[in-house]
């Protein structure tokens, strides 16, 4: 470097003036680098997030207050360079540029770089400082690189860059105070870093600088020079532990069978810890139904507040536990390193169908609940390749169908054994969540071969070394996702649940007014509704299936929430509301209907049909809601609803009609 750019980098930022007015700085950095710890850590629970105008892409704000300064600060996705290969990279150069509807340009760039992978980072920092903002680089994983004997020399890598170069800690918060203080700084100052690669300088060595190629060798070899200039190398155990570990974690056998470990501990340990918080919330709902309809006139109102309002906040708030674990145990292994091991491991098992290897944990997540499941596609890149993970995750049996399954197996199943000592309900539940992943692997085949086709993406993804999880960045990662879920998806969950209860509600008639509630009234109310009505309506379409109006009132029921349809069957049935999964009563009422003809209206080859339909149909406006929400699309919700719905009448069709045939 020239001693006027040196004189340059050093003059470039004058003493903070004290000035007024609100700074916008913006964070930068690749996936891995720390980025997210350091947002955490300057804005604390100031945060708010929200998508960008358009897209799916998160934008993540929070307020700073950095040297006596107000700072708008805005956590950009992470990204290895500006090139614009990814929607996050977009965004990002969308943002620096000042091409982002209701985004202002930022005054100053927080150039983030992981101290243990310098060489690499300073990529995008030189990228960055060529947006023309002025530009603050902040050094991360500074004890890292202590253990691993790298050495930094700040102020030489301040000076052979051109721009401020802070060194920080951020999980102790060890260097956030003069890293406020050179952003603001430099926003005061307004002076962009002079670009010293590129068309700038003299060519050595026939370099031809004018040309893409020649820029590009240029940029490389100016970031060489700053790297020997300021870094120096000692042992580096963190590093050769890491590949210790990875030797038998990424091996081609074993890491397999550890990752298949690692999952069934997780979704094992999710379904038994959240059990617990789950009973309570729906307890504590019931519970607050009931305190507020002792308190309020029998009526309209009280209806409306208790079943319609109370329990569709309920029906959200419900899976808001598997909900904090999910993104608790994904935070851990982000944070680990582990989860860019597991990626990596099933690359190839999901490239052969379509889906890229980060596809796997979302639809592993959706066994639970497929809320969290479409919730954490949002760690896969290409736009097609999320779209087609999402439209599949549905077809993975989460825990709301079990209560389905389990009143069809102790209605026709039960106490049955295939060659004297296999359950054969044990077989029938497992057949169950088998249809449901063959169904997900053909339409991720056909979704990928045709309207979501695109080029196989490479599979670039930078393996960090292992580390401790922080508490705090976890904690904070779990309310952010909890805050985000029970704001966007409960409102829409919310406004369904009471057109959803008015359906069943209306139309009201005296004697339900006169104080009758009986059983028999109830059913007698419900076949008359709307909802009823409906039922008649659509009886026609569902007779190929073996079903009649009352089935179809409970499928029109189980939008709501799959598990709904159990209870709806109880009212219908009349055998009251609060009839669970396993009740005699139910499962002796099933066995008893019959329809007009004297025939049961349900019969093994009934139970399994309905079984093969809740499978594959999209039975559950949570999730409806929130595929519009990670989509932003309409028509991709649409879509979603309609092939899957008519897939489930089709592989419902054959069932019951094949079966027919076969003298069942």
């Amino acid at each position: 470097m020239t001693d006027d750019a040196r004189r340059q980098s050093d003059e470039q930022l004058p003493a903070s003036a004290g000035g007024s007015g609100r700074i916008s700085a913006a964070l930068a950095g690749n996936p891995n680098s720390g980025k997210t710890t350091l947002f955490n850590s300057l804005t604390g629970l100031r945060q708010k997030v929200a998508n960008y105008p358009g897209v799916t892409v998160e934008r993540k704000e929070g307020a700073w207050h950095a040297a006596g300064r107000s700072v708008s600060l805005i956590d950009l996705p992470g990204l290895y360079s500006l090139d614009a290969a990814s929607p996050d990279e977009r965004i990002s150069r969308d943002v620096l540029t000042g091409s982002v509807q209701g985004t202002d340009r930022p005054d100053v760039v927080v150039a983030v770089v992981d101290a243990t992978n310098l060489e690499r980072h300073l990529y995008l920092v030189t990228q960055l400082a060529e947006c023309g903002i002025p530009t603050v680089v902040a050094v991360t994983m500074m004890d890292l690189a202590e253990s691993s004997q790298i050495g930094i020399d700040i102020q030489e890598m301040s000076r052979a860059l051109g721009m401020p170069v802070v060194a920080v800690k951020a999980h102790i918060g060890e260097g956030l105070e003069a890293l406020a203080d050179a952003v603001v700084r430099a926003a005061e100052a307004k002076i962009a870093p002079r670009v010293l690669w590129g068309a700038e300088g003299e060519a050595a060595d026939g370099d031809d600088r004018s040309s893409v190629k020649g820029r590009i060798f240029a940029r490389y070899r100016f970031i060489s020079e700053v790297f020997q200039k300021s870094v120096t190398h000692g042992g580096a155990p963190e590093r050769v532990l890491t590949t210790r570990i990875d030797s038998v974690l990424t091996h081609r056998i074993l890491g397999p069978l550890i990752l298949v470990g690692v999952l069934l501990l997780l979704f094992q340990t999710i379904f038994s810890w959240a059990s617990l918080p789950m009973d309570i919330l729906d307890a504590g709902f019931g519970a607050l139904g009931d305190w507020i309809r002792g308190r309020m006139d029998e009526g309209v109102l009280a209806d409306l507040v208790v079943d319609g309002i109370i329990s569709g906040v309920g029906g959200v708030l419900v899976f808001l536990p598997q909900i904090l674990l999910m993104f608790m145990f994904i935070s851990v292994l982000e944070d680990t390193g582990y989860m860019a091991r597991a990626a990596f491991l099933l690359d190839r098992l999901m490239s052969r169908i379509g889906l890229h290897g980060k596809a796997f944990l979302p639809l592993i997540s959706s066994f639970a609940c497929a809320i969290p499941g479409i919730m954490a596609t949002r760690t896969i890149e290409n736009s097609r390749d999320r779209i087609a993970t999402i439209l599949i995750a549905p077809f993975m049996s989460c825990s709301a169908r079990l209560p389905v399954y389990t009143l069809m197996i102790a209605t026709f199943f039960a106490d049955r054994y295939v060659l004297g000592f296999v359950s054969l309900g044990a077989l029938m539940m497992l057949a169950m969540y088998g249809v449901g992943v063959l169904a997900a692997i053909l339409a991720a085949y056909l979704l990928k071969k045709t309207m979501l086709r695109s080029e196989p993406s490479p599979f670039v993804m930078e393996l960090p070394p292992y580390r401790m999880p922080k508490l705090r960045g976890v904690l904070q990662h779990m309310f952010t996702r909890a805050s985000l879920f029970v704001k966007n998806a409960g409102t829409v969950i919310l406004a369904i649940s009471i057109v959803l209860w008015a359906l069943t509600y209306f139309p009201r008639h005296e004697q339900v007014h006169s104080g009758d509630l009986s059983e028999t009234a109830g059913a007698h109310r419900l076949e008359d509704s709307y909802a009823g009505r409906i039922g008649k309506t659509i009886e026609p379409v569902l007779e190929p299936l073996g079903f009649d109006w009352k089935i179809g009132v409970g499928l029109i029921a189980s939008f709501a929430a799959r598990e709904v349809f159990v209870s709806t069957m109880s009212i219908i049935y009349n055998v009251g509301g609060g009839a669970d999964a396993e009740s005699a009563s139910l499962v002796q009422a099933l066995r008893d209907e019959q329809r007009p003809d004297g025939s049961p209206t349900w019969t093994p080859l009934t139970a399994v049909t309905l079984m093969v339909f809740f499978v594959l149909a999209m039975q559950c406006m949570s999730t409806v809601a929130v595929v519009r929400r990670e989509t932003n699309s309409w028509g991709w919700t649409g879509f979603l609803v309609l092939y899957m719905t008519g897939l489930a009448w089709v592989a419902a069709f054959v069932t019951y009609q094949g079966g027919k045939s076969l003298g069942y």
